[in-house]
């Protein structure tokens, strides 16, 4: 399938970039663990301090070393200074669910003590914290993120499993930086050619070695002669059952970390379950939320939100019209026929941003096209107006589709919402983004948009059809502001 190619190219820039000396992750920068721990002690204390002391409480200094101790404690118990985890996360949620959980604590604290500080003050007084850490979270993870682009604060990886699937693992770890693996080195099973151009370790036989240490120790001297951390195992019929054990064995008695690859991709870990039958180690992995509580939040707010944001945003709709009329001829809305959940097309709703005639154009600027799919894209397209590149450069040209949301044929968050034309050409996998409801916004638009190639965009899309889940579209929509401000890929 064309979308999973993944170039060997890139695989190889990839592998170059291992063989230089790298820094394990426990050579995170070691500002992160003091800064976390600060920003939570300051981030509780100081606040709860200051509107103790406002609101006359007998003992605010008291209050306020018992509210930061309290949240720290939380933090560490939640083992969020863990090396591991510092700087892995930017996400909102676990913070939240943190900081629920410091209210519980303090509201027993609160009666215990019998202090009596307004309610709603002494809650206010919580929310710099749960600020204070979200935004400790995304500089750590700014920051970790470039590292790693330089090949820093990552894990050595050794690659094992059978040519193919050995050569799938390297490849899609290739792909992406936003992971703490850097391959150094692949230990093949069996007979095949490795075109990624990663180094050949070892190679073991098709079958277990005549000696119960063999496919151990060949391992093992892989890992001490790359300098592994881990090593990554991509089972097959070559590489199963007591002959996988074995190596393990090797491995864990050597102090060294195994890790197995169960030859899933973008699956998200919340959907994942491990169990134990008749002895086997067996991943459960559970379907994809398409009804239930979930679902209908889901709708409750697409409609709600959009309703509301129609309604604020209607004097800015006028603004915009007038700008449209005035910019060039023609009408100031643009409707055009889109496919929407299981291939029904609908009207889609757009400020106009390009000359009327813009369709008819289409033809003759077909050579200049800069995507390397399905879309048309072009960075200067000529037939954008002058206002329309300022609209679409904000993405307020996509404000008129909270109609289509209004009337259920499009979501705040979902898939882009594709053309007739380019549905005409979709094989069977991609057919699958038609089995949400599209939407105004979707990974495809926090991840960079246009600068996507169509191979990016179907798997950001393919992502979120299978793993997604009410709390997701919440995260989608704040990371959204971010890149409409930032309007990279926007043209």
């Amino acid at each position: 399938m064309r979308h999973v190619h993944i170039p060997v190219q890139r695989v190889a820039a990839r592998a170059l970039a291992s063989a230089a000396p790298v820094r394990g992750l426990g050579d995170k920068a070691r500002w992160y663990l003091p800064a976390a721990v600060t920003a939570d002690l300051i981030g509780a204390g100081v606040p709860v301090g200051l509107v103790f002391e406002a609101a006359h409480q007998v003992r605010p200094g008291y209050c306020a070393l018992g509210a930061a101790l309290a949240w720290t404690g939380v933090q560490l118990l939640r083992r969020r200074y863990a090396g591991r985890v510092l700087g892995e996360s930017r996400g909102v949620l676990p913070v939240v669910h943190d900081w629920l959980i410091l209210i519980g604590v303090l509201a027993v604290a609160r009666v215990v003590t019998g202090e009596d500080t307004p309610r709603l003050a002494a809650l206010g007084a919580l929310l710099p914290a749960l600020l204070i850490t979200v935004a400790c979270h995304k500089l750590t993870y700014r920051h970790l993120s470039g590292a790693r682009r330089e090949a820093q604060a990552v894990s050595r990886v050794l690659v094992v499993g059978e040519p193919a699937a050995a050569e799938s693992v390297i490849g899609h770890l290739a792909a992406r930086t936003d992971h703490p693996y850097v391959v150094v080195g692949v230990v093949p099973v069996g007979p095949g050619e490795l075109d990624s151009g990663m180094p050949v370790a070892a190679r073991l036989g098709s079958t277990m070695a005549p000696h119960p240490n063999g496919d151990p120790a060949a391992v093992l001297d892989a890992v001490a002669a790359h300098r592994a951390d881990l090593v990554l195992v991509a089972p097959g019929t070559r590489l199963a059952g007591d002959r996988l054990r074995r190596i393990a064995w090797a491995l864990h008695d050597a102090g060294l970390e195994l890790a197995v690859f169960p030859g899933l991709v973008e699956v998200s870990v919340k959907r994942l379950e491990t169990l134990s039958v008749g002895g086997l180690t067996v991943l459960r992995v559970a379907p994809p939320v398409s009804r239930g509580v979930q679902t209908l939040l889901k709708s409750v707010m697409d409609r709600v939100a959009a309703a509301l944001g129609l309604v604020l945003l209607s004097p800015a709709f006028l603004g915009m019209v007038l700008a449209i009329r005035l910019g060039s001829r023609g009408p100031a809305f643009y409707r055009q026929l889109r496919i929407g959940r299981d291939g029904v097309p609908f009207v889609m709703w757009k400020f106009r941003t390009m000359v009327v005639d813009a369709h008819a154009m289409k033809a003759e600027l077909s050579g200049a096209n800069e995507n390397d799919g399905l879309m048309f894209k072009m960075r200067r397209d000529p037939r954008v107006t002058r206002v329309g590149r300022l609209l679409r450069r904000t993405s307020m040209d996509e404000l008129p589709q909270l109609i289509n949301v209004v009337a259920g044929d499009m979501s705040l968050v979902g898939p882009r919402p594709p053309l007739p034309e380019e549905v005409a050409k979709y094989d069977e996998v991609e057919l699958r983004r038609l089995t949400v409801r599209p939407g105004m916004t979707g990974l495809w638009q926090i991840s960079g948009r246009s600068d996507l190639s169509w191979d990016e965009t179907i798997q950001l899309d393919l992502q979120y059809v299978d793993n997604w889940s009410f709390t997701s579209d919440v995260d989608v929509m704040g990371r959204t502001l971010r890149a409409v401000v930032d309007g990279r890929g926007a043209y």
